[in-house]
């Protein structure tokens, strides 16, 4: 198996939580990279991030270097934000970061802050995460006094404050323009886009603005001491460094797993969490969560790399990487209705497509799950789903849409099972 390095959870290698800025600096080297950034032209440190590949670890996995370049270095103000919405089924990687290292987070956007010039980051939590948000009160008051944040920081002439803000605990503003508008105090929709976030015009308060998610952001300290060509070592070409793998479901050892990218499902699923449960045999995954394409767990999927580019080879996506596994004893219709729901809950309704397809699909899924349907309606969600991918304003109709699209694809025996009552008169006897 691929050799493990903790490049974001180094609070493993030492063996506990690396909670205090005096544990931070003494056991992890921090701020070093901070430290080493603001004695470096801000074009170069976008450089040095863009070089080593870094890859935005929200989901769609956007060069962050290219990201951070797009800022216009002649705007008065810019701000950054971190996206610590966390609400995509299955992860549970970011709460993790925050919890047990959080000044690696706060190093890693204030590089950012330096690089692009903003005055101001603002780190987004979920609102279930309020303990998070107060923890991380007290790490950035303690920053404060430190010098690394505030005025003239490190006497380098750079200036910068850091928040939190809790939202209101909802799915779409895990989506960047969403977030922004709540932030703002809007209501939590996506924008209609251009201007985009890192334009004037399109991001917070309208102000060029770099989005970054929690995980993302924990990279950059690393990068900044060791450099771009020692993290592009790690992982595969187009998918530079290591992963945190969330593995939830029918596995015996589900938890957060940092593994480079170049490490397989099946050195994953089967050596490092030990298989599926007693006298059972994996059936499929969902790669990404909820969001991302179903796939069978043939030897062909176990063998496939966790990597962006040989996830789309398989036709799905790794996105922010929450492993949900299943095994024989679950009926997939049963899955796409539990999926289903969730995105029908969440869509904003904004857009027609999203609010009347999670709707109906929800509504004829209901019929499917009472035995009460036809294979005609199991045509029917084919048709809505696919009527709804690629036309909405943000990627949840797409998401929405991919559950059916796919389970379909992939398990119509067990929607025609469910919709005839067999899986029914089975779950009786």
């Amino acid at each position: 198996m691929a050799d493990s390095k903790h490049i974001v959870l180094r609070h493993l290698d030492i063996g506990k939580p690396i909670i205090k800025l005096k544990d931070y600096e003494k056991r992890a080297g921090g701020y070093d990279g901070f430290k080493k950034a603001v004695k470096m032209e801000k074009s170069a440190v976008i450089d040095e991030v863009k070089a080593s590949g870094l890859r935005g670890r929200g989901g769609a996995g956007f060069p962050a270097g290219v990201k951070w370049s797009f800022i216009p270095q002649n705007e008065p103000i810019k701000y950054v934000t971190v996206n610590a919405d966390e609400s995509e089924t299955g992860t549970f990687k970011d709460r993790l970061i925050m919890e047990q290292n959080p000044h690696q987070l706060i190093e890693g956007a204030l590089t950012c802050a330096y690089a692009i010039g903003a005055k101001a980051v603002y780190i987004y939590l979920r609102g279930e995460f309020w303990d998070v948000a107060h923890m991380l009160d007290e790490r950035i008051e303690e920053a404060r006094k430190a010098g690394y944040i505030g005025e003239n920081i490190l006497g380098s002439g750079f200036s910068c404050e850091v928040y939190t803000h809790l939202g209101a605990g909802a799915y779409i503003c895990g989506e960047e323009s969403a977030l922004l508008n709540s932030l703002e105090g809007k209501l939590g929709q996506p924008r209609v886009r251009p201007p985009f976030p890192a334009q004037k015009g399109g991001g917070l308060y309208g102000e060029a603005t770099v989005v970054n998610n929690v995980e993302t952001l924990a990279n950059v300290p690393w990068i900044m001491v060791n450099g771009a060509d020692e993290y592009k070592k790690i992982g595969t070409e187009q998918s530079a460094g290591t992963k945190l793998y969330c593995v939830s479901g029918n596995i015996q050892k589900p938890g957060v797993y940092e593994l480079p990218f170049d490490t397989t499902f099946r050195e994953l699923l089967e050596t490092v969490c030990g298989g599926p449960p007693e006298g059972r045999s994996f059936k499929a995954l969902l790669p990404s969560g909820g969001s991302g394409p179903i796939v069978p767990l043939t030897d062909e999927v176990l063998d496939t790399r966790m990597s962006y580019e040989d996830c789309a080879a398989i036709d799905t996506i790794i996105g922010s990487a929450s492993l949900i596994v299943m095994d024989d004893s679950v009926n997939i219709a049963w899955v796409a209705s539990k999926v289903i729901k969730f995105f029908a809950h969440e869509s904003c309704g904004k857009c027609t497509p999203c609010r009347e397809g999670t709707y109906w699909l929800d509504k004829v899924l209901d019929r499917i799950m009472a035995g009460q349907a036809t294979a005609k309606d199991i045509e029917r969600i084919d048709d809505v789903a696919k009527n709804m991918a690629g036309i909405t304003l943000c990627a949840l109709g797409d998401f929405a849409a991919n559950p059916i699209i796919h389970t379909i694809k992939h398990f119509k025996e067990d929607f025609l099972a469910m919709a005839e009552g067999k899986e029914l008169a089975q779950a009786g006897d």
